[in-house]
């Protein structure tokens, strides 16, 4: 009697061994091994039936014809921005997100407003009542969206060539199962085999599929990193459930940037696209405050105006707390480290907290002219001009350092009304300063900021 092939995979990472380990050598991670079945006596790898498969054969580079992608749209722009453009018909699209953050929300209303196109949104965690009073709750009815239930993909291909769809939705890939694999819904080997034949059929038929994922409690995509290879785009829909705006990240893309980003406000009736971030990023005050500046910095390809948020106090217990969020606190340190040795201000003996507003995380080295600047202004208690922007690298020798696309940034400022911004004036270098009515202060050195600012 034959044997049943089984093997042992590590939950975390999904790597392979032919016998338990206690601990996983790829992550590092104890006691994740858990036993899994590959195959059975008699039974083999399931055949999915497509449309149009046929033999492929090798091709010389010339003979193969260019031709530009046929993109169509998803009828939301923020979506569209972060996939290049568009949706790519036979690409495989894996959208990642904490429970509740709006994924399945956001794809179920791609589904329903796209015209045109016929639909089908597969859900393996919810019930067509569900759906249908999620529906309801957004406004949305589409008489091309067709619901299915169903978590087997035999079941669901035979679905598949029966309705013929021009648009796939998989809520989620975790919840899947195939019977050529006899492990549970959910584990490293049923992921993997489940994304393995929707890639399969998306790219004989081309018809784009979107796979909706759950992450770890690190934050990453469960499943094997492999799943991550097979996709042709990972969209990471991240946000704080304090915060209304989400936030929906292309981490790999390979028909489009990887640096772009889409921006939503969650509210009852669904997710909303913000076009102009700057304005809710933004918050009105009847008086100007201390320790508040407005940096200009870029995510993807847009400028978007952030408000930073200092708090120097005395510190009460002896040893000074260093406290940042949505801003790296090293670099926090690093910065404050310059204030202290290249401009005189003791700052060490003091406590120091940094909010970037509205939930969001900044990379950009431009903020740190203005965080600096907010450090600064509330450790003197005295109020920057709410009119006042920056945009600009410190240093560690307290120059001021040149950014990228500072003529973007120049414009999304004097847009939204700003009088005055402050950059390096190694910046200055093919700018028309007559085209703007902004007034431009190019400076060099932090010094010259703050005599500028606080005289």
């Amino acid at each position: 009697m034959a044997k049943v092939k089984t093997a042992f995979f590590c939950q975390n990472c999904g790597a392979q061994s032919a016998r338990w380990i206690g601990k996983c050598p790829s992550c590092g991670e104890w006691n994740t091994y858990t036993e899994e079945v590959l195959e059975k006596p008699g039974t083999g790898k399931s055949r999915i039936d497509t449309r149009k498969a046929s033999p492929a054969r090798p091709r010389l580079l010339t003979e193969i014809e260019a031709r530009e992608e046929q993109r169509f749209t998803s009828a939301n722009k923020e979506l569209d921005r972060v996939l290049g453009g568009g949706i790519v018909p036979g690409a495989l699209v894996l959208v990642g997100g904490e429970p509740g953050i709006g994924k399945s929300t956001l794809m179920l209303q791609v589904a329903l407003n796209i015209r045109g196109k016929k639909v089908l949104y597969i859900s393996g965690e919810e019930s067509e009542l569900q759906i249908k009073m999620r529906a309801e709750r957004l406004g949305l009815q589409q008489s091309e969206c067709y619901i299915l239930t169903e978590t087997n993909t035999e079941n669901i291909f035979h679905h598949i060539a029966d309705n013929d769809p021009d648009l796939l939705v998989i809520d989620s890939i975790q919840t899947l199962t195939t019977s050529s694999i006899e492990s549970s819904a959910g584990s490293i080997s049923q992921i993997r085999e489940c994304a393995s034949e929707f890639q399969k059929f998306a790219k004989e038929n081309g018809v784009p599929v979107f796979l909706i994922g759950h992450i770890t409690k690190e934050g990453s995509l469960a499943g094997p990193k492999l799943l991550e290879h097979m996709v042709d785009t990972v969209l990471q829909f991240e946000g704080d459930h304090n915060h209304v705006y989400r936030i929906l990240r292309s981490q790999k893309n390979r028909f489009g940037s990887t640096s772009e980003l889409g921006i939503f406000e969650m509210r009852s009736d669904g997710l909303r696209e913000v076009s102009n971030p700057s304005e809710i990023l933004l918050t009105s005050r009847d008086e100007p405050l201390s320790g508040i500046t407005v940096s200009a910095t870029i995510e993807g390809m847009r400028p978007v105006l952030i408000e930073t948020q200092a708090l120097i106090s005395t510190a009460a217990y002896g040893t000074p707390q260093r406290s940042s969020t949505g801003f790296d606190v090293r670099r926090l340190n690093m910065l404050l480290a310059v204030l202290e040795k290249r401009c005189g201000f003791r700052l060490s003996i003091k406590d120091v907290f940094l909010n970037i507003t509205g939930g969001l995380r900044v990379d950009d080295p431009a903020i740190d002219l203005g965080v600096i600047c907010a450090v600064l202004s509330s450790s003197e208690d005295v109020a920057v001009s709410d009119k006042a922007c920056f945009a600009a690298e410190v240093g560690l020798t307290g120059e001021i350092r040149p950014v990228t696309r500072i003529e973007q940034r120049i414009a999304e400022a004097q847009k939204l009304g700003f009088e005055e911004i402050f950059i390096s004036k190694y910046s200055l270098k093919g700018i028309d300063k007559a085209g703007y009515t902004i007034k431009i202060h190019p400076v060099s050195k932090v010094e010259q900021v703050f005599s500028l600012l606080f005289g």
